[in-house]
């Protein structure tokens, strides 16, 4: 019997994500993108990490290239995610072009959470994150005057704090909450060290360096 709660999931997620995208919506604005440009980056890029460091280098006035490349960086992560996904949501040609543009952290740990009825899942999350992302980009650029600091009335934790909440179920085993241990201490750690978001990298490749191990 297919698991309806990824409905309940999916959306509660999608909707603090959406929160997120209000505050790159406020941050484009007052780096100087215009609308029209927080929306291509929304729509064409849709992952938070890599559309937050662009705008951070364009800011700083750096080139286009080196936000390009810093963007490109950090939206390596999401190649990891491919190779778990691929049982679950077979398809070929354009279908998997398609289907590669919303694969993210978010998507990925729905369906996987979620494996008993993994596509519907995913689809369903992938479409409300990117109604919710984009809506939230609109909304956060034109009204940046009079929103001013989102975090200012704590509104940056609600993404963490749901993603933490759909989380922790997944933590089964002995082993895959050292797993997820280890990757968290990975990430924290490395913080001081590198870019935003080559964290999340070197957490993500040590939990496949740990995966290799265990077969």
């Amino acid at each position: 019997m297919p698991d309806s709660t990824y409905r309940r999931d999916g959306f509660a997620l999608s909707a603090a994500v959406g929160v997120v995208g209000l505050t790159f919506g406020v941050f484009a604005s007052t780096s100087g993108l215009t609308l029209l440009q927080a929306m291509a980056l929304s729509g064409l890029t849709f992952t938070g990490a890599s559309q937050f460091a662009f705008v951070t280098v364009i800011a700083a006035q750096g080139t286009v290239i080196a936000a390009t490349v810093g963007a490109l960086i950090l939206a390596m992560r999401n190649t990891l995610y491919g190779p778990a996904l691929t049982e679950y949501l077979p398809a070929a040609g354009w279908r998997r072009a398609g289907t590669a543009h919303f694969i993210i952290d978010e998507t990925t740990a729905m369906a996987l959470a979620h494996r008993n009825d993994a596509q519907r899942s995913y689809w369903w999350t992938a479409l409300w994150l990117y109604s919710f992302w984009n809506v939230g980009t609109l909304i956060g650029h034109l009204g940046a005057s009079r929103i001013g600091d989102p975090a200012a009335f704590g509104l940056d934790a609600a993404f963490p704090a749901a993603f933490l909440a759909m989380l922790i179920p997944l933590l089964r085993s002995r082993r895959i909450t050292l797993v997820a241990v280890a990757a968290a201490v990975i990430a924290v750690g490395s913080v001081p060290f590198v870019p935003a978001g080559v964290p999340i990298l070197l957490a993500a490749l040590g939990v496949l360096a740990g995966r290799g191990m265990a077969k």
